[in-house]
């Protein structure tokens, strides 16, 4: 694939642009005030998010959305068009109007998500349009900026937006490109006015190592995509590549594959012992949230709170205070942030309370995720719900048959803090089905460790499993990468609907 980007008016067109990926890049792109065009086979709040600000969607992908720009242009005798897309950008940041020769094809952007026999795809390539993967773009958008590139199996979307609403809330204006939805700036990405990029690194395709960014975090290094990786020293590898790549690493030594492998120039730790740079005691875990004193290389910084639970958010936490006191800010402006910072979508996302039963939203689909999760929502029902019965009721949807057979014994034993889960079938994610590995025997293999495992194999009866089975006192976490929490809003109606025959104490709460 060709990886040269031009800037400088080429028309861009996403091939899968409603990807939480994929349109954070459209965004900024067309922020940029450059010109932009995009096909899913699906519309949604994205895509027209993404319209609203001048991109143009195709609902199907063929051959002829190629030609938009040129069936669309006004030609001028010399045969060009001139795009007067508007003299200034997000925030009054100045661009100039770009000409267009009515011949040039657009650059053509798509992920690993896309297959090669896609019709839009192989007419891209016959037609001679410039290639980019994904990564090619968030590349060149790195080199145009300082950057801040996070990176890590684990926690780099909860790392990464709260950098990007750190940076927002001390007045620096940042431009975000994030893998989740955050409320702060209304979506995945945001342009802003400075020199300042906030980007979450992916790993699991191998192409973290395109980026050269000014400061490169690592939160943790696991292996997660058995579809890309054989083993976890080709992740390492992955992830050393990138760290050469950063002038500055902050890095998580509470991993050892991190403090071995990668020696960050900046270290954290939730474990004083370490003598990590940045490090915490006085933890206390509560089902409002969690705070912490903060040291500096032995010096306290003063303390910390956040409303993100458990431990992995306080050390996702910690690597926003290491950044930020590199960037030169006070730790008050820091602590004010992390206060008042609710997160992203999808990550332990409150989706409705009802007769007694707290509906929480999860993208965790690794083991080590679904333990630290699920240790979170052990300390919330706990905490928060006041009834005779308090329970945690685990549903979960394995994402990738790859995954879910490299993983296959630790999946059975990472939901020990549920006291109900509930297995569907695995989410393919487009992977061809393997014939000895499904969502039953993942069910099969919990139950070796776990007393209360039940096997749905469809949504619908997961769905209908829940409205006989969940109870006042349930907090009910949907688990998984895929399309599990589409049943969330039924659950929630369900509940609602039959509230006004349960006593008053149980029925629908804010």
């Amino acid at each position: 694939m060709l990886t040269s980007v031009d800037f400088s008016g080429r028309p861009f067109h996403f091939i899968g642009i409603g990807g939480i990926g994929m349109s954070a890049l459209a965004y900024v792109i067309a922020q940029r005030k450059l010109p932009v065009s995009g096909s899913d086979i699906r519309s949604s709040h994205i895509t027209e998010r993404l319209q609203a600000i001048g991109a143009h969607i195709f609902a199907e992908q063929q051959a002829s959305n190629l030609e938009f720009f040129s069936a669309n242009s006004n030609s001028g005798s010399n045969g060009s068009k001139t795009e007067t897309l508007g003299e200034t950008g997000n925030n009054g940041t100045a661009y100039k109007a770009v000409t267009i020769p009515e011949t040039v094809l657009p650059q053509v952007v798509c992920s690993t998500a896309i297959d090669s026999a896609n019709t839009e795809y192989r007419a891209a390539l016959d037609l001679g349009c410039p290639i980019l993967h994904r990564s090619d773009l968030l590349a060149a958008l790195i080199q145009d900026y300082y950057s801040i590139a996070v990176a890590g199996t684990h926690g780099k979307t909860t790392t990464s937006s709260m950098i990007g609403y750190l940076l927002l809330e001390a007045g620096l204006d940042p431009t975000i490109i994030v893998g989740g939805e955050v409320t702060a700036w209304q979506g995945n990405a945001r342009l802003g006015t400075s020199k300042y990029l906030v980007a979450e690194a992916d790993e699991s395709d191998g192409s973290l190592v395109k980026f050269s960014s000014e400061i490169g975090i690592v939160t943790n290094i696991e292996l997660d995509h058995p579809d890309h990786y054989e083993n976890l020293a080709e992740v390492i590898d992955t992830f050393q590549v990138f760290a050469r790549r950063c002038k500055t690493t902050i890095g998580c030594i509470d991993c050892t594959t991190v403090k071995e492998h990668l020696k960050p120039a900046i270290s954290y730790s939730l474990k004083p012992e370490t003598g990590a740079d940045y490090t915490v005691d006085r933890v206390v875990y509560r089902a409002e949230g969690t705070t912490a004193r903060v040291w500096e290389r032995g010096q306290i910084l003063g303390q910390m709170n956040l409303k993100l639970l458990g431990e992995h958010n306080l050390s996702n936490a910690l690597a926003v205070v290491a950044l930020g006191r590199h960037l030169g800010l006070k730790f008050e402006v820091i602590a004010s942030a992390i206060a008042t910072f609710s997160g992203a979508r999808r990550r332990f996302e409150k989706r409705g309370e009802v007769n007694g039963i707290r509906f929480i939203d999860d993208y965790a689909h690794h083991p080590s995720e679904i333990s630290a999760t699920l240790a979170a929502a052990r300390i919330q029902v706990n905490g928060l719900l006041e009834f005779p019965q308090k329970r945690v009721v685990a549903i979960f949807q394995p994402h990738r048959y790859s995954r879910t057979q490299t993983f296959l014994s630790e999946f059975g034993q990472c939901f020990s803090s549920a006291d109900v889960v509930v297995v569907t079938d695995i989410y393919s994610a487009g992977e061809a089905k393997l014939d000895d590995i499904s969502g039953e025997r993942v069910a099969q293999e919990i139950a070796k460790h776990h007393p209360q495992v039940v096997y749905q194999p469809s949504l619908q009866t997961v769905r209908r499993f829940l409205t006989e089975n969940l109870q006042p006192g349930d907090l009910a976490i949907f688990l998984g990468a895929g399309n599990l929490n589409q049943i969330i809003p039924e659950v929630v109606t369900f509940y609602e609907q039959t509230a006004q025959g349960m006593p008053q104490e149980y029925r629908l709460r804010a």
